[in-house]
């Protein structure tokens, strides 16, 4: 592998990695704590993550529970939990909050998979971009007298391959998801 790709190795993993944690928050028919991921809680006088505010845990395949390490804060995560628009049903308990994960129907499923290949093709960009950047780079160097032709068509070769390993990647998720969303 050339150094024009190792260096720019890093930006690769990242939307591989984004794409990943980006599409657990997509919810499938059973409770996964994934998917609170994106929701901010507005406490304490600042925005801050659900999970740093009390312990989310999953009871059973269609509930979760989230324990306030503060009680008084239990408010403002329920608010924020139904402005996140999740399609979930809180129950305030209380001392604890209980969130019912409703059984996805056939069209919320259809539905998911939509915002699931939008996701997909978002990462595609990503990655092209960073091919982009990348040849850009090679083109330059071969510009610049500092490549060779002949290392330059080299380079442009590997870093196709490498974006096109890392598009079967994302492709790989994206069915190993979809088929979680469409299994009943």
């Amino acid at each position: 592998m050339n150094k024009y790709i190792i260096d720019h190795q890093e930006a690769f993993t990242k939307t591989l990695d984004f794409f990943h944690k980006d599409i657990a928050t997509l919810r499938t028919g059973r409770a996964n704590p994934a998917i609170l991921d994106s929701v901010q809680v507005e406490a304490y006088g600042t925005w801050n993550p659900l999970n740093a505010l009390g312990n989310i845990s999953v009871s059973d395949a269609s509930s979760l529970i989230i324990a306030p390490w503060d009680k008084s804060v239990a408010k403002d995560i329920e608010k924020a939990i139904v402005a996140a628009d999740l399609g979930l049903s809180v129950v305030n308990e209380g001392d604890k909050l209980r969130l019912s994960v409703p059984q996805l129907t056939e069209e919320n499923r259809k539905e998911l998979v939509k915002k699931l290949n939008v996701k997909m093709e978002a990462a595609r960009v990503e990655l092209r971009q960073v091919r982009d950047q990348v040849k850009n780079i090679i083109e330059a160097a071969f510009a610049d007298k500092e490549v060779s032709e002949d290392d330059k068509f080299r380079f442009l070769k590997e870093l196709e391959d490498v974006v096109s390993k890392k598009n079967d990647e994302i492709k790989e998720m994206r069915d190993k998801k979809e088929k979680d969303i469409m299994t009943i």
